[in-house]
């Protein structure tokens, strides 16, 4: 059911204007009409609406000029536009002026309700994103992890009991989901805030340079040291270290890394003196440790000794009603580094980014949005603005699936992956497509896929679509 709504209605039909109020009041809604642009800019002024219809042309008057005036003025009234006059180039126009949808005339009843739960529903949800913003922001430490997600929020939980135990923390995830960011924000919540957080890439050095790095050297050590040099255990002595890739370690080094984490005892390479700290270790990894193990690359009484909290990030396909509130947040750092005025992207723009399944998760998306900020042709972006491999339509996209009257979907990048991982990008599309087809009516959805309800919701879990506030995105 539609929730009720306060509506101003503008244009210069009166008769069309006082049937389309009429039929709108019978939906509970409350509806003001106003002919001209100069009666909707008073209007606006002395009452509070949440959706402005307005028709295009105004008599002699302009109604791109009120979609502007409104956008402006009241950023949080939505504007659905009504024209008998319609053409793409119309659409795409009133959209890039700020307009939520264009409808054309006549109207049909449907049509014009699901309009109207959309633009009110989406409104509803950059509201509770403004707040869940403005709650973040107050939480020391996880001011840069955005989410409203329940496995987020979970994790946050999960930060705030361990943030002053000395017990070893291992973040798990796939790449680009934010796991440095967890580790500083476990540093930034607990007593060792004041003390130093030092990250090393363990993948990023070969053996003997990633030992002198984290243990340190004296001089004369191997050739071209020429003096002693602290390593990063020291560096981060009442604080933190954090090692991401922790996986890469080679067996030599995953001995020496068991000893240190047992004692927060070593020597430094080429030393004989032993040294002692008090850090706080943190490990990171997109591998399956426990895998690792039973094959053989990855010591067993390693692994326990690193495993004591274990937090596992999810990936953003399987959070995707929080890629609305993250599209926002790097747009609006994206517009402010690049000194581009933009206001956001247009509903099929996120809808596309929504369907796609995010293979380097937040990394990827913040990239994908610095770039439609930097290429984008106007103030609203559009799917035109986003790069080949979300749309399907460039050089580098692979070659669409098509199966009876299902979605066409993209494959994407499936080099190193399994088949089951290289099958969820596809599945989420066709599935999220088919609920937006149904109007996220689950049995129709499970009937058109040929599949039962139980598997459909299963489905829906693993893949990040049981998420209620997708149907308003």
């Amino acid at each position: 059911m539609t929730p009720s709504a306060s509506i101003l209605l503008v244009d210069d039909d009166r008769h069309l204007a006082e049937s389309m109020a009429l039929w709108l009041r019978e939906m509970s809604h409350q509806v003001e009409t106003v002919a001209t642009l100069s009666e909707a800019k008073q209007a606006l002024a002395t009452r509070r609406f949440d959706l402005v219809m307005t028709d295009l042309r105004l008599g002699g008057e302009d109604g791109f000029e009120l979609i502007g005036y409104t956008r402006k003025k009241f950023p949080d009234v939505a504007v659905l536009v009504i024209t008998g006059y319609a053409t793409p180039e119309t659409a795409v126009e009133a959209v890039r002026a700020g307009a939520y949808d264009l409808l054309t005339k006549p109207l049909i009843d449907d049509e014009l309700t699901l309009a109207i739960e959309r633009a009110i529903g989406q409104r509803e949800i950059t509201r509770q994103n403004e707040e869940l913003r403005q709650q973040l922001d107050r939480r020391a430490g996880l001011e840069n992890i955005l989410s409203h997600d329940y496995r987020m929020l979970k994790i946050f939980d999960v930060v705030d009991s361990i943030a002053d135990a000395r017990a070893s923390v291992l973040i798990t995830g796939e790449n680009g989901t934010g796991k440095s960011m967890i580790a500083r924000a476990i540093h930034a919540r607990s007593q060792r805030r004041s003390g130093p957080f030092v990250e090393v890439a363990c993948g990023a050095l070969p053996d003997t340079l990633l030992e002198s790095e984290l243990f340190g050297h004296v001089a004369g050590a191997y050739t071209g040291a020429n003096t002693d040099r602290a390593g990063k255990f020291q560096l981060a002595d009442s604080g933190t270290l954090f090692l991401d890739e922790i996986a890469t370690a080679t067996p030599a080094m995953q001995v020496k890394l068991l000893r240190v984490l047992q004692e927060f005892q070593f020597e430094q390479l080429g030393g004989t003196e032993t040294h002692s700290v008090d850090t706080r270790v943190i490990l990171a990894t997109n591998e399956n440790l426990s895998q690792a193990v039973e094959a053989g690359r990855f010591r067993q009484d390693l692994y326990y000794r690193v495993n004591v909290v274990n937090i596992v990030l999810p990936s953003l396909r399987e959070r995707m009603g929080d890629l609305p509130l993250l599209v926002d947040h790097f747009l609006r750092e994206a517009a402010e580094t690049c000194g581009r005025d933009v206001d956001g992207f247009d509903m099929d723009a996120i809808e596309t980014m929504q369907a796609y399944a995010w293979p380097g998760n937040i990394r990827q998306l913040e990239n994908v949005v610095e770039r439609a900020v930097l290429l984008g042709r106007g103030p609203v972006l559009t799917v035109e603005d986003l790069p080949p491999e979300l749309t399907g339509s460039g050089a580098d996209a692979s070659t669409s699936l098509t199966a009876g009257s299902a979605p066409t979907v993209s494959l994407g990048d499936v080099s190193g992956k399994t088949l089951r991982e290289a099958l969820e990008g596809p599945e989420r599309q066709i599935i999220l497509q088919t609920l937006r087809a149904n109007h996220w009516n689950r049995a129709a959805t499970a009937d058109d896929l040929d599949i039962n309800r139980t598997t459909l919701y299963k489905k829906m879990k693993r893949l990040g679509l049981d998420d209620p506030r997708l149907q308003f995105a």
